[in-house]
């Protein structure tokens, strides 16, 4: 007798996962991938940017995760609305949740519901082609611009920001964004952080990348990213200060864009009476380890302020969940009898990609170690076919594939250009009509 598991979320925590599953399982096992989206890949498709291509070739890896013997994918299944926990409870003999971390966190301060106030995860799923952000959502009409945050997702929103649109012609970018790019009036963009260069979170290679635009003057303020003893810094560390001072000595080329990295800086408010004017921002300095205000401020005019500070996951329905930590409470991935937790879900929000593959290995381990075949009493196509569920195979992930690459190719931009939408990713897997996706160049 076979264990049947369901993997619900098709990002790289959950195919890690399933693939964990295939290669540690002892008799026969198998795998349904459960995702509320038409495609798979999570972060991978929606949250990876758009000219980071080597990055997004992982998705190649999981690829071959879907296509192995006893794994399913199942898309378009909605945890919450067309089943429950108990559901497939009655319907496997174990369920990992994989949902990840799917909202932003807030800044906490003043004016942040403002129109013009967003958060950094809508950006990256605008440009990324995310159908729950719709192609009109922003229209950077935005002259200047400031990004809450000093880590790898701010950085990319802040290097999506200044390239000139001809540079991303080439990437996957959803070509109804592309045009909202090249009609981009953003001038100046402002990275701030609330602590020092040594503090912050990006990698060198990143930050070396953002120093390299063609299209913006990227600098820094001397007196933001001087630090006192650099030996007792890793590598990694010195190299990032080392990059941040050097800017700090460029002189502006009068590129199209500027982009001014800042340190030592705290939103307090976020200023404008119907949309965001501007920010108010309060000097910081750490005391013993905290970062405390030093009641100097700045305010710097903008028209859009950006929080990247940080994704956080969200509660499941019959799902235990920890409100402060912000995770499923869980002892190496089992959550309860028959349910378990993998990647950010699990741990939080740390770590790279790769991050959760051991991550998901020591849940299966687990896993495997308490669960037995025989408990599921129902199949799960039986009961969606009863509520007109009706799932998207992998076969209908392939025919969306399919759909961007010949978009692509009539656009004459790279190997694929992604569909907008449920409706056109549907439409490309005949699941329903849909009027031609526009490819005039």
């Amino acid at each position: 007798m076979a264990l049947r598991v369901a993997v619900v979320g098709s990002g790289p925590a959950g195919i890690y996962t399933a693939e964990a599953l295939t290669k540690q399982a002892q008799g026969p096992v198998e795998i349904d991938v459960l995702e509320r989206l038409p495609t798979p890949y999570g972060l991978v498709r929606y949250g990876v940017a758009p000219d980071h291509t080597s990055i997004k070739s992982i998705a190649g890896y999981l690829r071959r995760v879907l296509e192995a013997p006893g794994v399913r994918f199942l898309g378009g299944v909605e945890f919450g609305s067309d089943v429950s926990a108990d559901d497939l409870l009655s319907c496997y003999d174990a369920v990992v949740y994989c949902t990840g971390a799917m909202v932003d966190r807030r800044l906490g301060v003043p004016g942040e519901d403002l129109p013009g106030s967003v958060a950094a995860t809508d950006f990256v799923n605008w440009y990324c082609g995310h159908p729950d952000v719709p192609p009109d959502t922003f229209s950077l009409d935005a002259e200047d611009v400031v990004v809450i945050g000093v880590g790898n997702v701010a950085v990319d929103v802040v290097r999506v920001l200044a390239k000139g649109a001809e540079e991303l012609r080439d990437t996957d970018v959803p070509d109804e964004v592309l045009r909202r790019l090249e009609a981009s009036r953003v001038r100046r963009i402002h990275m701030v952080g609330r602590r020092g260069p040594e503090h912050a979170k990006f990698t060198l290679k990143e930050l070396r990348e953002l120093g390299e635009l063609i299209n913006a003057d990227v600098l820094t303020f001397p007196h933001e990213v001087e630090v006192g003893d650099l030996t007792t810094l890793s590598r990694q560390t010195r190299g990032n200060v080392d990059v941040l001072r050097s800017w700090s000595e460029r002189v502006p080329a009068n590129r199209p864009r500027r982009l001014e990295v800042r340190f030592w800086l705290r939103p307090v408010e976020i200023l404008g009476v119907s949309r965001v004017e501007g920010i108010r921002l309060e000097r910081t300095r750490l005391q013993d380890g905290r970062v405390v205000g030093t009641n100097e401020f700045e305010t710097i005019p903008a028209d859009m302020v950006m929080r990247s500070v940080g994704y956080q996951s969200v509660a499941l329905a019959g799902v235990p969940f920890d409100s402060t930590s912000m995770t499923v409470p869980n002892v190496a991935g089992k959550v309860s009898d028959r349910q378990y937790v993998a990647g950010w879900l699990k741990r939080g929000p740390t770590g790279v990609i790769g991050t959760n593959k051991s991550d998901a290995a020591e849940t299966v381990r687990t896993l495997l170690a308490d669960t037995t075949p025989g408990t599921a009493r129902i199949r799960l196509d039986d009961l969606l076919s009863a509520r007109g569920v009706t799932p998207l195979t992998y076969q209908d992930w392939l025919a969306i594939e399919t759909a961007e690459a010949e978009l692509a190719t009539a656009l004459k931009r790279g190997e694929r250009v992604k569909l907008v939408g449920r409706p056109a990713m549907l439409a490309a897997c005949g699941r329903v009509t849909h009027p031609a996706q526009d490819a005039t160049p």
